[in-house]
């Protein structure tokens, strides 16, 4: 069996932490959507309260009086110029973006994956290639030692063999180290080794014809511009929230208390609260977040500008590499023919054994090249998707159980008094624990 490019990308994506730290991350945006929420509705609360009082009239005790309550509160607030509201939608806005930070997080376990996967498939191929050129030197050496038996040859030429298949065993124990190298690499993008070997990847997903269309359509369906999109609009909800915090409110009170002596109290009160001097802190606090909001819209055009430039070097990218395979080809091709050539002639006599060696490791570098470009290719196809915003499980068809984010918002979006979920309860012991750290 085969280890292929979608298994691997599969696998990543069911076991990636960096996905499962993000998820819990997104769970705790949408609580904020319930704390937002929770401002709507009334607080209730219980006071009991119990006291003993001793008088004493000199060194005697006269009198000890007890007492005790038990009160029920209400506290509701019936107008307060919208900002709750605002707070709401905010909140909202905040956990749509971070759901397109959620999406963001599976592109770059992905292209990691993609990366590790096609990184050690060309460390493996490089071994192959640089064990069949330390076979060839050993068979060429041998050669040089029957002839130098004979005469036909030099000391000289036996000891240019040597130190050209001392090299080639220097080059494949690096080979050999890289595998190692990539294959561990490969662990920490996918969770562990592949218990098989590496299948060539499957054709490249199609791509725009051009890097401007490419680049317009990432500036339209790019996570990172989505995400920042919902967070200029949060900002901007919130900014106007801090400036209907400068407007009055109005304050609903009740209380019931029962107390002993046996006394049954009760009470109802309306309290209007009106800013009119608080030192310019309110005013501060609206200005701040007006200037939050414009950053966070300079912030986007920033964005857009890293998103259409990452678009057009992983684009460059891919042309390199496709140009690099059409010329490496040829230079494999002409350094099989120049090989085939020198060896021949060395037979013969009309070459050293220099020249042979020389085209021999020609050939080789081709070789190494050519392997090279084709991986950097299918690689750049995979950035550019990525740069785009398109390297995610539903764009390349992958089956697996996606994330569904809505799940958990609808459970805890009306403020739930209790965990609603097995995951809820999860995410309680996991943020404790991250609080006690």
């Amino acid at each position: 069996m085969a280890e292929t490019l979608t298994d691997t990308l599969i696998q990543a994506y069911r076991s990636s932490p960096l996905l499962e730290q993000q998820r819990f991350l997104l769970r705790a945006t949408d609580e904020d959507v319930a704390v937002a929420v929770s401002a709507l509705r009334p607080v209730i609360s219980a006071q009991a309260a119990y006291s003993k009082t001793n008088t004493n009239v000199g060194d005697v005790r006269t009198t000890t009086t007890t007492g005790g309550s038990l009160s029920l509160l209400l506290d509701y607030t019936l107008v307060d110029g919208g900002q709750r509201y605002l707070r709401i939608g905010a909140a909202k806005e905040a956990v749509l973006a971070a759901r397109y930070g959620l999406l963001q997080q599976e592109q770059n376990v992905l292209l990691d994956a993609a990366e590790a996967f096609l990184d050690l498939r060309l460390a493996v191929r490089t071994v192959d290639v640089r064990e069949s050129n330390q076979r060839l030197l050993s068979q060429q050496l041998q050669a040089a030692r029957d002839r130098f038996e004979v005469g036909e040859v030099t000391r000289t030429d036996v000891a240019l063999a040597e130190s050209r298949l001392a090299t080639a065993r220097s080059l494949l124990a690096g080979a050999r180290g890289q595998v190692d190298i990539a294959r561990e690499i490969y662990r920490l993008a996918v969770g562990e080794l592949p218990d098989a070997f590496l299948a060539a990847p499957p054709p490249a997903p199609q791509l725009p014809a051009t890097v401007d269309r490419a680049q317009a359509l990432a500036l339209q369906i790019h996570p990172l511009i989505l995400a920042g999109q919902h967070e200029v609009t949060a900002s901007r909800l919130l900014a106007e929230a801090a400036e209907a915090d400068r407007l009055p409110t109005i304050n609903l009170g009740a209380n019931v208390s029962y107390g002993r002596p046996d006394t049954l109290t009760s009470g109802v009160s309306i309290t209007g609260n009106v800013p009119i001097y608080n030192g310019g802190r309110l005013s501060a606090l609206n200005r701040r977040a007006i200037a939050l909001a414009q950053a966070s819209r300079a912030e986007l055009a920033q964005t857009g500008r890293i998103i259409t430039d990452g678009v057009g070097r992983a684009w460059a990218g891919l042309q390199i590499a496709q140009a690099q395979i059409i010329a490496t080809r040829e230079a494999v091709r002409a350094a099989q023919v120049a090989f085939d050539g020198f060896r021949e002639e060395a037979s013969l006599g009309a070459r050293t054994t220099l020249d042979v060696l020389d085209a021999e490791q020609d050939l080789l570098d081709s070789r190494v090249d050519q392997l090279q470009a084709e991986s950097d290719a299918q690689v750049a196809v995979y950035r550019v998707l990525a740069a785009m915003g398109l390297l995610t499980t539903e764009h390349l068809g992958l089956s697996v159980e996606r994330y569904d984010p809505t799940v958990y918002y609808n459970l805890v979006s009306n403020a739930p008094a209790i965990s609603p979920s097995q995951q809820g309860g999860r995410l309680d012991s996991v943020l404790r624990r991250f609080g006690r750290n």
